[in-house]
């Protein structure tokens, strides 16, 4: 896992390991290496394809750098919420996308979970548009992500998300593209002024297991595995319901100020993001018109 042994996609990655070590009679049981223990996603995508390392719980981001298809899951405002995201997740565009990734990544895709809808987190007043020209934006770097924030004008800085306290309160990023949970259990929301509540892009999370490892299970084992692994990332949506919920009220109180913000705010950027991605990942029409309907 690259993110902290506290968040909800390693207390997922727990849970499933629990269950599915008693549903094996213990032939499987997983030990979790959180906080990029192992590496970037990069390099931990390597390891699966060799076989070193069996199973990950990572960002959608990482597949994208190798089936630019993936890219049109993060389209600006393809879902208004979690619960959304969740759904359109489990329809047939995003569940087709899986069945790429054994030729192009050396690995099996057994499902997906989200986190928190994505917000910035800004050392300056972010009342409209033009506040973001030039600042320096802290985001994982991959291509969906990098267009958005170049289109708006501001410079994308990618860092490891645990530099990023720091960062803010130097100068070395003005801001951070993140979900609530980050800002609140890294204590971001010390380091700035506002919260731009925009909710911008959901932020998937896929259940990788290595090639390797899955030619060498029983079809009743590869099962359980796919199962439970659904199972708990899919209980991701509704705790992140909640916990934003309550979240957006406890960054209030800490004196940031939150700043509602919809597609308006962002005028015809959203389209220009749109013309690019459409010719890269021409799936988006098709979970465009799949969103439409939930």
């Amino acid at each position: 896992m690259i993110v902290p042994g506290d968040h909800a996609w390693s207390q997922a990655a727990r849970e499933m390991g629990k269950e599915l070590e008693q549903r094996t009679d213990g032939r499987y049981s997983v030990t979790l290496f959180p906080a990029g223990q192992l590496g970037s996603e990069a390099q931990m995508l390597q390891q699966m394809q060799t076989g070193a390392l069996d199973m990950s719980f990572m960002t959608v981001a990482q597949v994208v750098n190798r089936v630019p298809d993936f890219g049109a899951l993060f389209a600006p405002y393809l879902v208004d919420n979690e619960k959304q995201a969740d759904q359109l997740l489990k329809g047939p565009a995003a569940q087709g996308l899986l069945e790429k990734l054994p030729v192009k990544t050396g690995t099996v895709g057994l499902g997906y979970g989200v986190a928190g809808m994505r917000m910035m987190l800004n050392a300056f007043p972010s009342d409209d548009l033009a506040s973001l020209q030039g600042r320096k934006i802290r985001i994982t770097p991959f291509p969906p992500v990098q267009d958005f924030y170049r289109l708006l004008g501001a410079v994308s800085t990618p860092m490891p998300l645990t530099d990023v306290y720091d960062a803010l309160a130097n100068g070395q990023v003005d801001g951070v593209d993140a979900d609530l949970e980050l800002v609140w259990k890294l204590r971001l929301y010390e380091r700035a002024k506002t919260l731009l509540l925009s909710g911008h892009m959901m932020f998937p999370v896929v259940g990788l297991v290595s090639g390797r490892t899955w030619a060498g299970m029983s079809e009743e084992d590869r099962d359980v595995l796919r199962e439970l692994t659904r199972k708990h990332l899919g209980e991701l949506a509704a705790y992140y319901m909640a916990f934003g919920e309550k979240t957006r009220a406890d960054i209030e109180s800490e004196g940031v100020n939150v700043v509602e913000a919809g597609p308006d705010y962002f005028g015809d950027k959203l389209d220009q993001w749109e013309q690019i991605w459409i010719k890269k990942a021409p799936v988006l029409s098709e979970l465009r018109k799949e969103a439409e309907a939930l």
